[in-house]
């Protein structure tokens, strides 16, 4: 049995969870999400929290069982708390800046890039700090905003110049050496 999928899912105050066949849809203060999963699982609403289980031990549904839990788990603490990233900008000249609900950045190249946040995510800019903050619901689109904007100028080894999550440790790489004499 899956340890992940065996736990239930304590649903808090203020959250509603719609369940229909596969398709469960879950209500909360910060908003509203719906995702289809596959029949192969069940899904179940008992005694205010959401219960998981699967049929057999077929290697696909002992795949599905554990990956079903943790986004439903997901869905319920996006809608009633949310969920954030932070990214550090680093290096001589670069910051980041918004323009209404875009996210400029100025990281070394001749023009800014822009930033355009999808639907449910926003951006908080702390300019002091030289910090990006990503906020929304949705987990893996926020999850996958980041990684796209830390891609535009990943950070490198030798100044660790560039943009990185919090927290992240950048492995430093030691400069030239020097010209060897002979």
């Amino acid at each position: 049995m899956s340890r992940i999928g065996k736990m239930p899912i304590a649903v808090p105050g203020g959250v509603q969870v719609n369940i229909d066949g596969s398709q469960v849809t879950v209500k909360g203060p910060k908003g509203e999400m719906s995702r289809g999963f596959s029949s192969m699982i069940d899904i179940a609403l008992e005694d205010n929290q959401v219960v998981v289980r699967r049929n057999s031990d077929q290697p696909q549904e002992r795949s599905l069982h554990g990956t079903t839990r943790a986004l439903i788990q997901n869905m319920v603490t996006g809608v009633s708390d949310g969920f954030t990233r932070v990214l550090e900008i680093d290096g001589v000249g670069y910051r980041p800046d918004m323009d209404g609900n875009n996210l400029v950045l100025y990281v070394g190249y001749s023009h800014p890039v822009v930033v355009v946040p999808p639907d449910g995510i926003t951006f908080e800019v702390d300019t002091k700090a030289r910090q990006v903050k990503i906020m929304g619901i949705d987990r893996e689109a926020l999850g996958q905003l980041a990684a796209d904007i830390r891609k535009i100028r990943p950070p490198e080894p030798y100044k660790g110049k560039g943009i990185r999550y919090q927290g992240e440790y950048i492995r430093r790489k030691a400069g030239k050496a020097g010209k060897a004499t002979k």
